[in-house]
């Protein structure tokens, strides 16, 4: 907090700045855009994954007990053990001009659609976002199910002899039984994305251009690369308020009985 109010180098005698680091999130372009970015990336790091992770872990759930049960829930729970830094490489070559997702869309004849995706003006956030929708849908998923493991059998023999199906069942029974299981995935995957650095600095390092730059990414190379230590901790705390004044909502709405 003290830095955020001085020039520094990080070497050299630091000089009061007064506001002016702060002012610089609002008026650099380039700053302003990282914190939109991130702010995208809630849709793909949180929205998609919750959602996804509902539908999934209902139908996991439906499932007898067997080797398609135990595989499902292995396949969607393996990006949580592999570091972010691995995950992004291995996207970084599925999506290059030759990698597997140009490759799938050239055999079914969508040839002009393949493109260069992490380097695409249009298409390089959201590729990355993608990336995030791998990464936090096995999490989701496994903690709504040991969610939906809890909520008393009882409810749902009771809502099926009122006639409820499937869609009621599940809109009377599991998703308020779910609450608390949604307040800590919304939670973390918020965190994950206004907080993303390891894969956006692996994937595209913020570009092309400015389009996929990230506050956390914007954080290390002013301090690292530029020597704009005042500047980066001005932004780094921007950041952490931003992300209390989003998380606490959430977590005040998980309080409530």
């Amino acid at each position: 907090m003290q830095y955020s109010f001085y020039d520094w180098d990080g070497i050299g005698p630091a000089t009061p700045a007064g506001l002016d680091n702060w002012k610089a999130i609002f008026t650099q372009p380039e700053l302003l855009q990282s914190v939109v970015n991130a702010f995208v990336l809630v849709v793909f790091y949180t929205v998609l994954p919750v959602g996804l992770g509902l539908v999934a872990a209902s139908f996991i759930r439906e499932l007898k007990p067997g080797a398609f049960s135990t595989t499902a829930r292995v396949v969607l729970f393996v990006p949580q053990v592999l570091p972010l830094v691995a995950a992004g490489i291995a996207w970084t070559w599925m999506y290059s001009s030759d990698g597997l997702v140009n490759q799938v869309l050239r055999a079914v004849g969508l040839d002009q659609y393949t493109r260069a995706w992490l380097g695409d003006f249009t298409f390089a956030l959201p590729a990355v976002g993608v990336i995030g929708v791998w990464v936090m849908l096995g999490f989701c998923t496994v903690l709504l199910l040991a969610g939906i493991g809890k909520i008393d059998p009882a409810l749902y023999e009771a809502a099926r002899l009122d006639g409820a199906g499937p869609v009621s069942e599940f809109f009377a029974v599991t998703l308020p039984g779910l609450r608390r299981e949604l307040v800590v995935c919304t939670t973390f995957t918020i965190i994950a994305a206004l907080a993303s650095f390891d894969v956006v600095q692996i994937a595209t390092q913020g570009g092309p251009g400015y389009q996929t730059m990230v506050p956390g990414v914007q954080i290390y190379r002013m301090t690292f690369l530029q020597q704009h230590v005042g500047q980066a901790s001005a932004l780094a705390v921007f950041l952490a308020v931003v992300v209390l004044l989003v998380i606490w909502p959430i977590q005040r709405l998980g309080r409530q009985k």
